[in-house]
């Protein structure tokens, strides 16, 4: 990410009130103490920073993209190996906001239930968990597309006498050492829950619907560096694996016949590792390539090769008292069930009632499906700026990268609120349209589409992922371009002249 600008010399202070302390909401708080705008409040819901990193503790966690390509690149990191695990990206993550002095900016254990656009004051208005209130000039929600578990409700579920948890609320205070346990799913975490669990558990089943694509984890510890030449090495391995990832990006989008190389390293893979050929007929994949998210795992296939080991590809019926059935009549006792179901990833900001001009609520807006200029803003919810919204998710790459193009626009919409000019930036309903449909035309297309998956929503439009590389998406959000926002502000009346937000006002909130 390039420096950010500073901000004007000449202006009104800017509250900005960011929603969430994950990977978005972090790095746009250090974004703002680097350019020298210290007017922001971070409000978190948990009791602790890290967003999934936080959460998703589970045996086997880490992450799927190479550690140089997931982090920032203004805070470059030594890593311990190429990708990185749970407890690593975490405290690299609590690194980074102490380097940046952002723990006076951060107010944990609060959570965020309503935020209400005050058409006389325009300024937002946030109501908590607790009936505390912030108001703040700009909105930003961060709260990301992996923060809410699904955790699909099973038939009979009331009556089982054994444990159910998601694999995202793990529970560390059950010993599975010598019970039967299930793991529902196969998705990006089964292939990391599922070898871990095959180690300890006296019987293991895992319930699969669609055989994923699994490619081996080209695994590599990093000798400890330290000085300039780990700074370059740094960046140019997140080089390497940027140009890498935008390379690949075509098989998806495009469906290039590139995609050909990653079926022929699943199939090598399942060739190798998995001994019994009906078994290896049962975990090959049958949708199309990358139509779900590729699994990437070179422990996975073999756990199945243990006695213990079980495969059921039969539909889950419900729930008996010990047991689950399948559709088939077939039950498989079990004492523990994992559900490793993924996240309701389509369901953007479902949990925070958000009212912009003229009463309109957000979840009235998205009743169709999650939609917003550039991923970021919605018009009628003037200063609001979501990152990590609808279409910037990617199928191939670092999300990192995603946001911190989006951070990049972000502290150029202060900048044009900042000088006073367009106090409210309000992107008109035409430009959220135009780019709407855009998105739904070249996703239209591309692999994604192809199959049931978490990237389409209930509308059965992809609304998650960019349809293109990264690169393209950093050239659209390079700047705030005028021209799609809003001439004049929500009312007509002028601003109204109050006194400039201390920086940390919000730090002892109002009680309504």
């Amino acid at each position: 990410m390039n420096r950010p600008r500073r901000p004007p010399r000449h202006g009104r202070p800017v509250h900005v009130v960011i929603v969430g302390a994950g990977i978005s909401g972090l790095g746009l708080g250090m974004a703002l103490k680097r350019a020298g705008h210290h007017h922001f409040t971070i409000l978190e819901r948990a009791d602790d920073i890290g967003g999934v990193w936080r959460d998703n503790t589970y045996p086997g966690a880490a992450c799927d993209i190479p550690a140089p390509l997931y982090s920032y690149s203004f805070a470059p990191h030594t890593w311990s190996q190429r990708y990185a695990g749970q407890q690593e990206i975490l405290e690299y993550l609590r690194g980074c906001a102490d380097d940046h002095g952002l723990h006076d900016h951060l107010r944990l254990g609060t959570e965020v239930r309503e935020a209400r656009f005050d058409e006389h004051t325009r300024r937002w208005h946030l109501r908590t968990q607790n009936g505390d209130t912030y108001e703040a000039d700009v909105l930003v929600p961060a709260c990301g597309q992996l923060s809410r578990p699904s955790s699909p409700h099973l038939p009979g579920t009331e009556r089982f006498t054994g444990r159910i948890f998601h694999s995202a609320r793990w529970d560390h205070g059950l010993d599975l050492t010598g019970r039967r346990v299930a793991v529902i799913g196969t998705g990006a975490s089964a292939l990391q829950i599922v070898p871990q669990v095959a180690k300890q558990a006296a019987h293991l089943t895992v319930f699969q619907r669609s055989a994923p694509y699994v490619v081996p984890r080209w695994q590599r510890t990093y000798r400890p560096t330290s000085g300039p030449l780990a700074w370059i090495g740094a960046k140019a391995a997140r080089l390497g694996w940027w140009l890498f990832n935008e390379l690949t990006v075509p098989g998806l989008t495009r469906r290039w016949r590139t995609r050909g190389f990653t079926a022929f390293g699943c199939a090598a893979q399942l060739r190798r590792q998995v001994h019994d050929p009906a078994l290896r007929e049962r975990l090959t994949p049958r949708d199309e390539v990358g139509c779900k998210r590729i699994g990437i795992s070179s422990d996975y296939y073999p756990a199945f090769n243990e006695p213990h080991v079980e495969l059921v590809t039969d539909p889950v019926a419900e729930l008996t008292d010990k047991a689950i059935r399948t559709e088939t009549g077939s039950e498989h006792p079990v004492d523990v069930i994992i559900q490793a179901t993924g996240f309701s990833a389509t369901e953007f900001l479902a949990s925070l009632h958000v009212t912009g001009r003229e009463g309109r609520t957000l979840a009235d807006h998205w009743r169709g499906g999650a939609r917003a200029y550039l991923g970021m803003t919605v018009p009628g919810f003037p200063n609001m700026f979501v990152l990590y919204g609808p279409h910037t998710n990617v199928g191939a790459g670092s999300v990192v990268y995603m946001v911190e193009s989006q951070i990049r626009y972000v502290l150029d919409a202060l900048r044009v609120i900042g000088r006073g000019t367009r106090p409210l930036l309000d992107v008109r309903a035409d430009a959220e349209d135009t780019f709407t449909k855009e998105m739904r035309h070249r996703l239209g297309t591309t692999v994604w589409s192809a199959c049931r998956n978490w990237y389409r929503g209930k509308n059965g439009f992809v609304t998650t992922n960019w349809p293109g590389q990264t690169a393209e998406y950093r050239r659209r959000t390079r700047r705030v371009n005028l021209a799609h926002y809003e001439p004049r502000g929500p009312a007509d009346h002028p601003h109204t002249p109050r006194t400039p937000t201390h920086p940390h006002a919000p730090r002892t909130p109002t009680r309504s």
